[in-house]
């Protein structure tokens, strides 16, 4: 691994110590709204960069690099469910969640659906689910500083942590809306800029192709039809409006910039999926010998010169740190609404809840670090988060937003046993016939619901789009937001 000129330090350096600069900014924003939603009045351009700055993270940089590295561009083939989910929650859903006055999270709009216990349920599945692809990102940072520094990756998660809850738990959802704008800049810009170097280095795209192993350029790859759908179906229902997503939703001025943010984001993320696996085919034709975890690390500090691998590294930074602000500040917000406010602290006025925010913001950020240290690589981490949240909310919360459903027992009881046939599909029977328990999970969600809804005597629909909104002057009642409860 080739050594870092000081110049390249200067720059890491100056890009932390505007992170900082950044985010400090906002610690006189002293209410849970602005905490939570930024007020409830980012652009659908604020929205786009600070979207694509919270999902395009460790995941879709080290991990689309390294398992395109060991598998080729079936990966990338893969993981574009997740550009095509975007666009699908952009065009039909985001809208209508900033019509939700008062929601902070998508337990809020779980509750005005399906009542208190599903809010529950889905309050402790956005933490653990949080906490899950927080892990990995934190993973990814410790990966960088380990290769940069041979030092531990215990130190450098450490240290990337620190960064990231220094800005987060003070500025909260402020914070992490300016950093996102200004880290979407950085590696917007820079990443493409190691993939052109890359690729010169290799001799050029012929060159390059000439050289990649046999069947990593192909639709399939190594990969069977059915392992391909699990993943597949994996990235396109494992983050739909996890909490993160859902917040810029609800930050967003009007649905049109909530609108406007989701599909432009969406179509961003094609090309820059494309930009990284990119650079994981190159580490395997340059670099095969190493670990696939450090494709894109090592092809940054040996192939560009003085100065720009440290613009690129910040970027690189940059690309980690912004969905792990996001994820932090999304797991505080999540427990203070679903858990702490509604359940044990019912009388919780907002001073008392911003102090609770940023606790927990610090608890979540070492509960991070602990997991970190024992995922075996960011992929696995994301996949194993992903497991919790699709089959048990993806369907349900769909079900209400865009078609008005409601029943208590059936959001509780999908949620309950697609959770249930996940974890027994998945630990229990290890997924037999390769079919993923995601997947499985999902299906006995979508059966229960249905069966439920139906013989709930109490279930109906709201489709009116005017039950949906109420007069600005409306105070946001205290649970079950939007339209209301049963």
């Amino acid at each position: 691994m080739a050594s870092l000129n000081w110049l390249d330090w200067l720059v890491i350096s100056i890009y932390f110590y505007l992170l900082i600069a950044i985010g400090l900014q906002s610690v006189n924003r002293d209410s849970s709204d602005d905490f939570a939603v930024a007020g409830r009045r980012i652009s659908g351009g604020v929205v786009f960069a600070s979207l694509a700055a919270s999902f395009l993270g460790g995941g879709a940089v080290m991990g689309t690099a390294s398992s395109t590295f060991s598998d080729g561009y079936v990966f990338l083939f893969a993981i574009c469910a997740f550009s095509l989910q975007t666009v699908l929650v952009g065009q039909f859903v985001a809208p209508r969640l900033r019509h939700y006055e008062g929601a902070h999270t998508v337990g809020d709009v779980m509750d005005a659906h399906y009542g208190p216990v599903a809010r529950l349920l889905t309050g402790l599945l956005s933490i653990a689910v949080c906490a899950g692809i927080l892990g990995a990102q934190v993973l990814a940072v410790g990966t960088v500083f380990h290769l940069l520094l041979g030092t531990s990756k215990l130190a450098g998660v450490l240290v990337g942590m620190t960064f990231v809850l220094l800005y987060a738990t003070f500025g909260g959802m402020w914070s992490v809306v300016k950093t996102n704008v200004a880290q979407f800049v950085i590696f917007g810009v820079f990443l493409p800029v190691v993939l052109l170097f890359a690729v010169a280095h290799a001799g050029g795209p012929a060159a390059l192709m000439a050289n990649v192993p046999e069947g990593h350029t192909s639709l399939l790859g190594s990969w069977t039809p059915l392992a391909f759908i699990g993943v597949f179906v994996s990235f396109l229902l494992g983050e739909t409006l996890v909490q993160p997503y859902a917040q810029r939703a609800f930050a967003a001025k009007d649905p049109q910039a909530s609108r406007y943010g989701f599909l432009l984001a969406g179509v961003f993320s094609v090309g820059f999926y494309f930009v990284t696996a990119s650079i994981g085919l190159v580490a395997r034709v340059a670099y095969p010998d190493i670990e696939p975890d450090q494709a894109l690390p090592t092809v940054v500090s040996e192939l560009l010169p003085v100065a720009m691998s440290g613009l690129v590294l910040a970027a690189l930074f940059a690309v980690i740190m912004s969905t792990a602000d996001s994820y932090l500040n999304a797991t505080a917000v999540s427990f203070a609404k679903d858990i702490y406010v509604s359940f044990l602290h019912r009388g919780a006025g907002d001073r008392l809840l911003l102090v609770v925010q940023r606790l927990i913001t610090v608890v979540v950020g070492v509960a991070a670090a602990i997991f970190a240290l024992s995922a075996p690589s960011i992929i696995d981490a994301l996949l194993l988060a992903y497991n919790l949240w699709a089959p048990t909310v993806v369907a349900p919360l769909i079900l209400g937003v865009v078609w008005g459903f409601r029943s208590r027992v059936a959001g509780t009881a999908a949620i309950v046993a697609g959770g249930g046939a996940m974890a027994v599909w998945l630990w229990e029977l290890h997924e037999p016939f390769g079919l993923s328990a995601l997947i499985v999970g999902v299906a006995v969600n979508i059966v229960v619901y249905a069966l439920a809804y139906l013989l709930d005597p109490r279930a109906h629909r709201r489709l009116a789009q005017a039950e949906l909104t109420r007069p600005a002057s409306a105070p946001a009642p205290a649970a079950g937001v939007g339209p209301g409860g049963n």
